[in-house]
């Protein structure tokens, strides 16, 4: 069978095979399954499957080729069955496909194309993850707690094949105006939601100047608000929630630091884990990339890369425009392309880095 069809074939038993996010167990059995049959030696944490080249050298760099295994729930519109894969008109349609299960099985064969070479200058990384749908703790930061060092990292997602070399973060933040409550009769107390509005105009009036050129500018908007429980109470409190998407050129707590100090409200992020990305035009990375003539953007949507600390770009097949839609389909000729460019990018990779 031809690298295609082997891809072909695994990624539609994937597609029969549900794999919500914290319930990938049996895609990671099959996973795992088919990378023992192909010649590896996986190993698996909870659900992300992992498998590192034949002949592993600890001195040497790690290059990562990641993708996911687990999906979103089919919407409810879905015209076929999520879980009957079919290809019909040059479309492998199924739940997963396009997100990112074409990415995955392309990255697989490219792992196994790769895995018994004697010489590589690099070790080659395979996480077949979990939980990326949900940013989970039990995903790809689990997984690559063994690995403190890597050089570099391939994220498997459906861009058309081109190059994400910088992606957003995502940071919610909590802020509390706090007033004193008394009656709305007799002005008494002070107005929590007074004072939450001022907070909420200095927070619309903060400009990061940092400018990119991939992403917008990082922002922050306030998107829900809540205060007072009865129409005679003057509110002794006032809380809203801010969405804060950050682009490559600040870290989620150098952002979170510029709104403390230019807003009156007391603030607290949820989570500072979901930091933008960056591919620094230096890295061996982009130098392959450019080489190659990829085309580079960059990416509004989040992925595994804002959980891994070191330089990473994010490339597949498929689009990321049908990711959670129904009816979710790839064409069989991307992943075909997916996995040559693959090849030909760790090719070059090798050529780049001996």
């Amino acid at each position: 069978m031809s690298a295609l069809d082997v891809a072909i074939e695994l990624l539609s038993r994937l597609i029969k095979t549900p794999s919500f996010s914290r319930e990938e167990n049996q895609t990671a059995d099959i996973i795992h399954q088919h990378l023992v049959d192909t010649g590896s030696n996986p190993y698996r944490i909870k659900n992300n499957v992992i498998a590192k080249n034949t002949y592993w050298d600890d001195e040497l760099p790690i290059l990562l080729l990641n993708s996911h295994h687990d999906t979103v729930k089919p919407a409810k519109s879905y015209t076929n069955d999520p879980f009957s894969p079919e290809i019909k008109d040059g479309k492998l349609f199924g739940l997963g496909s396009n997100d990112a299960g074409g990415a995955l099985v392309s990255l697989i064969q490219t792992f196994n194309r790769f895995c018994d070479y004697d010489n590589l200058p690099f070790n080659l990384l395979l996480i077949a993850s979990a939980e990326e749908e949900i940013s989970g703790v039990n995903g790809i930061a689990l997984a690559l707690e063994s690995f403190p060092e890597i050089m570099g990292g391939i994220v498997g997602e459906p861009t058309l094949m081109e190059a994400a070399v910088a992606e957003r973060g995502l940071m919610v933040v909590d802020g509390m105006s706090k007033g004193k409550s008394g009656h709305a009769a007799r002005q008494e107390g002070i107005n929590a939601i007074y004072k939450g509005i001022e907070a909420i105009e200095e927070i619309k009036n903060i400009l990061f100047d940092r400018k990119s050129q991939y992403l917008p500018d990082t922002q922050a908007v306030v998107t829900q608000i809540n205060a007072g429980s009865q129409h005679n109470v003057v509110p002794d409190q006032c809380t809203f929630v801010i969405d804060v998407r950050v682009n490559e050129l600040y870290s989620n707590r150098e952002v979170f630091a510029i709104l403390e100090k230019n807003c009156s409200a007391e603030l607290k992020a949820r989570s500072f884990r979901l930091n933008p990305s960056r591919l620094p035009k230096e890295h061996v990375l982009f130098r392959t990339i450019q080489h190659l003539q990829i085309p580079t953007y960059g990416s509004p949507t989040l992925s595994d890369q804002a959980l891994m600390p070191f330089p990473t770009l994010k490339m597949g097949p498929g689009d990321s425009a049908r990711s959670h839609t129904a009816d979710e389909f790839i064409f069989v000729q991307e992943i075909e392309e997916g996995i040559h460019r693959y090849q030909a990018l760790i090719n070059e990779l090798i050529k780049t880095v001996s």
